[in-house]
Order: structure tokens, then C-alpha cells, then sequence
């Protein structure tokens, strides 16, 4: 028999399809995906694994990036998501956190005079609209446009020891579709089209936008403006909480209760691609203009100071305490339905096991 039929239990349901999503940023998840280690994992069980943004894409299924009614997917994607879904009552469990710092920063007008958080005194600033959602999970935290930019210029202000009430936001519009989250059916466009209020930028109509990532400094570059704050480079790590600093784990509770061994298995290839990626920047690169929807240039634009070196999920004390403030702040601005019990959500035995497996198979 075999170790996961051991300590599954009698009772337990077969897995038929093991699913998983993440978001177009750099993941060990998405890394151990496209160098054929998670499809290569499971296919000894004969299970398939499939993902919601390759085959799922432009079906009903593609709406489970936002919450977890799908019972086997493991899901590593930005916290808006997954905190707002779980403050609804979802039955999850968060595996994993990672930190990668993913090109957050301030754009400006070349001409603005803006290049550190001080000067964001007395400016204008985007801020997306609060979008309407037409499935009620999906409602709180589906505004990731306006999330983000409060959570980065806080973290700016605060930095320069300034507050909300030394800024003016300019509410612009933004739709629901206009960008998606899952990859599902996203393309170089449609990302770079989440960062609402770039146009408003280069209109005059506003003076700073917070944008992430490597589409962004894409959009960026063909409209004319610039970064005037690098986020990243900001000393302290709790300046730059936000939605993708942590990025969580989560897997439903009961396919974590039922079949610890199979998810464990996931998430040791996960670590087994973090591995690889430490030392083959190169490569990580490569993968990564594919899984941000981003140019060669975007991409070492966004991605820098050793990010591929630091990929491996975990569930340490700092981090889940950078999480703490992550769903604090959501709570206050009202993007939480309630708060909830981080610790009791936390579950640290599918990284203990895959940490056991890697040792066995080395």
C-alpha cells in the first residue's frame, strides 16, 4: 500500500482531479508547473492535475480563483482573495506564505518633481473605484485595483511619516472584467489594464498611481510616465504589506483533512522548484515572461535583488505577522466581512511533511 492510501482514511473520497491556481507573478507553484514536476508528481496515482488558468479557461470553474467551492484546489494567489473569502466563512486552511517583492511602485509624469514618499504631499492620487461583484462570495475583496493602492501609499506615507490626510485621492473608474486575476482569460493588455487610472496620469488628471509588476511597467513605458517611488526599496518589509507581500497558500479543509499526503506531495514540489530556482536566475526569468504576461524588460524591471533566491513558501512568525497587519488593514477599510482567528486558520503540517518527503527522496 501505498503512503497516501496509508494515511488516508477508509472513508475518505478518491481524488479524481487534483486543480490548482496562482496568480501572473513569480510562484515556486507556477515554476513547478511549467517544468512538468506537479503534472509528473501525481501522475504515478493516475491522477490528472489540471489548473484553472490553462484548463479552465473561459469556463464557470475559472471563478473558484476567488473562493475554494472547488474541494480539491490548492490555491496560491494574492490575500485579498483568500482573507476576504475565509472572513465569509470558507472552509480553508492556509498552508504557506511567500514573500517576493513584485515591482511595487509609485508612477508619476516625468516632470512631476516626485521621487521620494515626501514629495507625495499635497498630490493627487488614483484611487480605483470600490467594483460591484454578481456572486455574493466573491464581493469583498474582488477590488483588489483600490486595495492595493491604499495598502502601497500607506506604506509610502508612512515610510515618510505622513499619513492619508497629507494626500488627495481621485476616485477613477474601475470595472469588474477589465483585468483578471486568475490569468484565466488575461492577456499583456488586460493586465496592464488593472492599474486603473494610469490614463488619468498621463491626462494630468491625477499625479501619482501605485502600480505592481511587470505588466505594469510595461503600461507604464507606452504611456509615458515613470516610476518615481520604488516601494521595494523601502527598508522595512511592513512598509510594503500589501496584497501579493505575503502571499498565501490555501487549500480546501476538507481535501487537507482527507488527503494531507497528496497535498503535502504538492507542496514539496513546490519547494523542490523554489530550490531549483536559487540557482538558475536564468531560467526563472524565462518562465516568469510567461506567467506575468510581461516583457523581458518588464520582467527585470519588476523582478530584482535576488527574488529568485527566495521563493520557498513558509509559515514562520514574521511572516504570519506581516499577514496579521495585511488582514488588519483590510478589516478597517472595509474590504473584510469580519475578522477571524489567523492562528487557528494556519495549518503547518503539509509543510512539515513535504519538508520530511524532500529529505526521503534526496
Amino acid at each position: 500500500m501505498s503512503t497516501s492510501a496509508a494515511l488516508k482514511s477508509a472513508s475518505s473520497p478518491a481524488v479524481d482531479r487534483i486543480w490548482f491556481t496562482r496568480c501572473p507573478v513569480p510562484t515556486a507553484t507556477g515554476l513547478a508547473y511549467k517544468l512538468g514536476w506537479l503534472t509528473e508528481e501525481f501522475a504515478r496515482d493516475g491522477i490528472p492535475l489540471s489548473t484553472l488558468q490553462e484548463d479552465a479557461r473561459n469556463s464557470d470553474l475559472a471563478r473558484h480563483h476567488y473562493d475554494h467551492e472547488l474541494s480539491t484546489l490548492i490555491r496560491e494567489g494574492g490575500n485579498m482573495l483568500s482573507i476576504a473569502a475565509r472572513a465569509q466563512g470558507a472552509k480553508t486552511r492556509l498552508i504557506g506564505l511567500t514573500w517576493i517583492d513584485e515591482g511595487q511602485a509609485i508612477i508619476v509624469r516625468p516632470d512631476s518633481g516626485i521621487t521620494e514618499p515626501k514629495h507625495l504631499k499635497g498630490r493627487r492620487l488614483a484611487l480605483p473605484q470600490f467594483i460591484d461583484h454578481p456572486i455574493a462570495s466573491h464581493v469583498r475583496g474582488s477590488s483588489i485595483g483600490r486595495g492595493m493602492t491604499l495598502a502601497g501609499v500607506r506604506g509610502a506615507l508612512a515610510y515618510a511619516g505622513l499619513s492619508f490626510d497629507d494626500v488627495q485621492f481621485v476616485e477613477v473608474e474601475a470595472h469588474r472584467g477589465s483585468a483578471t486575476p486568475t490569468g484565466a482569460t488575461s492577456t499583456p493588455q488586460s493586465l496592464q489594464n488593472l492599474w486603473w487610472g494610469l490614463t488619468d496620469l498621463a491626462a494630468g488628471r491625477v499625479d501619482a498611481v501605485y502600480v505592481k509588476g511587470a505588466s505594469a511597467v510595461d503600461a507604464a513605458k507606452r504611456l509615458g510616465v515613470v516610476v518615481g517611488i520604488d516601494l521595494d526599496a523601502l527598508p522595512d518589509r511592513r512598509f510594503r504589506v500589501n496584497n501579493g507581500t505575503p502571499r498565501p497558500i490555501t487549500v480546501h479543509e476538507d481535501f487537507l483533512n482527507d488527503h494531507l499526503e497528496l497535498v503535502s506531495r504538492f507542496i514539496a514540489q513546490s519547494l523542490r522548484a523554489a530550490d531549483w530556482a536559487a540557482d538558475n536566475e536564468a531560467g526563472v526569468r524565462e518562465v516568469l515572461e510567461s506567467e506575468t504576461r510581461g516583457s523581458a524588460d518588464g520582467v527585470a524591471a519588476a523582478y530584482r535583488n535576488q527574488f529568485h533566491k527566495s521563493l520557498h513558501p513558509d509559515l514562520s512568525a514574521e511572516r504570519l505577522a506581516l499577514f496579521r497587519k495585511q488582514i488588519d488593514f483590510l478589516l478597517l477599510h472595509g474590504f473584510l466581512e469580519r475578522d477571524f482567528d489567523l492562528a487557528q486558520w494556519a495549518d503547518h503540517r503539509p509543510l512539515q511533511r513535504a519538508r520530511e518527503l524532500l529529505a526521503e527522496r534526496r
